[in-house]
């Protein structure tokens, strides 16, 4: 038996038209203006907006090793409720997927926790470490999304220029946490105006932008595929945009939070992440980015921390914030519903965009594709209640705004997963 989706919003040719989609067998058999069906499960989705899956290509699900802070069936529970559909899981895990056995295992946890689509990064080097030898890449490439020291910059030009060799001898990715860690000087905010004022020891932009002017040049020559997360600065941006001006093969990611805040935003622990939200002109800039096409799409960087870890204080907290439950209607409110970008715009940003970066045949809703779907409510409003979400971490920065844009219904493989508060697996 099929499912039909009647009456539903779709995007096409940048407006909203009413469409109805029927699904058979994982795949979507077609899309009409009227679809007429016996036998086959109806969801009317009038005055709803039906979007492909959401992608986010930069999660912490913390499992195996980090299961007090979430596990794998909670961190996709709340990327499905989210909207998502597919996620990519960072791989600071303990132990950390450096070698085929773990990567297998990990895979192995995927397989029967996950109700979505979750593909695992491979570190770059072995242990996750700046002083070790890389991974043998050839033996993990076909069973990865690629290859990341996740929140540990590469420090060594020589170890990231052959690391970039190699994911270009094996047509994989390279995702690069751009940090300097000489010029940190244990900082923990970003250094601006704000630091200064209260005495923050804080983190120069310089810390990042050294390290994506590094990296770029390195894919320049190597001709490798490279990726920066959760780009900060204005001056990553403008090292970004001249590189694919050169034709390098370079793509970023920007996170809700840095679109959204800065440097005078941040009162406690649950608006300290890394890299920091910075200054006004960042944000301006980011925004700016993403706008031109500089920055490809929009990933959470989700990390969950436990509410002991952090209360210890905006100085000893660890960095990070969570975002699967909120990404969307945060994007969609501050953006789509003030006319700064179109709907359109963002579905690029979640969906096809970083399906193309992935090489995966997703982002679009055509017949003959995987029916990885996403049921999105753009009228009702409600605030951010971190006390509803599914994640372990109710670490957010965005409590009590209030959204619209909130996903209702997510389908994988043609399959309801997550219907109106309800699981199915």
């Amino acid at each position: 038996m099929g499912l039909l989706l009647k009456n539903g919003l779709i995007l096409e040719n940048k407006s909203l038209v009413k469409k109805d989609i029927l699904i058979i067998d994982k795949y979507i058999k077609s899309i009409e203006e009227e679809i007429d069906v016996f036998n086959h499960e109806v969801m009317d989705c009038e005055n709803l907006f039906i979007s492909p899956g959401f992608i986010d290509i930069h999660v912490h699900l913390r499992e195996p090793g980090y299961e007090n802070k979430e596990t794998i069936t909670t961190g996709t529970k709340a990327a499905c409720k989210g909207g998502y559909t597919l996620i990519c899981a960072m791989p600071n895990t303990k132990p950390v997927p450096d070698n085929l056995e773990t990567l297998n295992e990990i895979i192995k946890l995927i397989e029967d926790k996950a109700i979505i689509k979750v593909k695992p990064y491979a570190t770059i080097t072995k242990e996750q470490k700046h002083d070790t030898d890389l991974v043998e890449m050839e033996k993990l490439k076909d069973k990865v999304c690629g290859f990341s020291n996740d929140g540990y910059g590469i420090q060594s030009t020589r170890t990231m220029y052959e690391a970039m060799r190699l994911a270009y001898k094996y047509e994989t990715l390279i995702a690069a946490h751009c940090e300097d860690e000489e010029i940190l000087y244990n900082g923990y905010v970003h250094k601006g105006i704000r630091a200064e004022k209260e005495g923050w020891v804080g983190i120069t932009s310089l810390s990042e932008s050294i390290q994506i002017a590094r990296d770029t040049l390195i894919a320049e020559e190597t001709k490798a595929k490279y990726h920066v997360c959760h780009i900060s600065t204005k001056e990553g941006v403008r090292i970004i945009r001249d590189a694919k001006k050169r034709g390098v093969n370079v793509t970023c990611e920007v996170t809700p939070h840095h679109l959204l805040l800065t440097e005078n935003d941040v009162f406690d622990s649950n608006t300290k992440m890394n890299p920091p939200v910075r200054e006004l002109k960042d944000k301006y800039a980011l925004i700016s980015g993403l706008l031109d096409g500089t920055i490809d799409m929009i990933a959470t960087d989700h990390a969950p921390h436990t509410i002991n870890e952090k209360q210890k204080g905006l100085k000893e907290a660890p960095f990070g914030v969570v975002g699967l439950e909120t990404a969307f209607p945060l994007i969609y409110t501050n953006f789509v519903d003030t006319e700064i970008a179109s709907l359109s715009d963002v579905i690029k940003w979640f969906s096809l965009n970083p399906a193309k970066r992935l090489n995966l045949d997703y982002g679009k809703l055509l017949p003959g594709r995987i029916a990885d779907i996403t049921v999105v409510d753009l009228h009702s409003e409600k605030p951010v209640n971190k006390d509803e979400f599914i994640s372990k971490g109710k670490n957010t920065p965005f409590d009590k705004w209030v959204c619209k844009g909130w996903p209702v219904v997510t389908i994988v493989d043609g399959k309801i997963v997550y219907k109106d508060g309800e699981f199915y697996e």
